[in-house]
């Protein structure tokens, strides 16, 4: 068990969450109580990122090492030919990276976890969940 309290899970069956950029670095810091505990309910696998979003966290942290642990708790799917598909069908009235980041999770049909949920909040067809606050 690592220090977010999860084995790893590499090997993803049935995802159903992809995990936004400020969830990773929350997680990575350990500044979310609520956080921490949804991460510890959700089963191996339910939860994923992108590979995006990994590289929006690197451009923003300092601490590297906190991040690669939880790249060994959530997988990083690369974005594909289906997300590329559905990039050009969602509206652009936001930053490139969260449209890209939406497509991704429409192509997979994820809930994509972020604490700036009005950052997606005009996609059509996308679920949207804050796990940084109390249900």
């Amino acid at each position: 068990m690592n220090s977010i309290g999860k084995e790893s899970c590499s090997v993803v069956d049935d995802p159903r969450f992809l995990l936004d950029t400020n969830i990773l670095i929350y997680i990575a810091a350990g500044a979310s109580e609520e956080l921490r505990r949804r991460v510890e309910q959700c089963m191996p696998g339910m939860a994923v990122t992108s590979t995006l979003c990994v590289a929006e966290a690197l451009f923003g942290m300092d601490e590297e090492e906190a991040l690669a642990e939880v790249l060994q708790v959530f997988e990083a799917l690369p974005f594909d030919l289906e997300a590329a598909r559905v990039f050009p069908t969602i509206p652009f009235r936001r930053g490139r990276l969260d449209r890209l980041i939406a497509a991704q999770a429409l192509s997979r049909d994820l809930t994509i976890v972020t604490n700036n949920e009005r950052d997606f909040a005009d996609v059509p067809g996308l679920r949207v969940e804050n796990w940084t606050v109390p249900l």
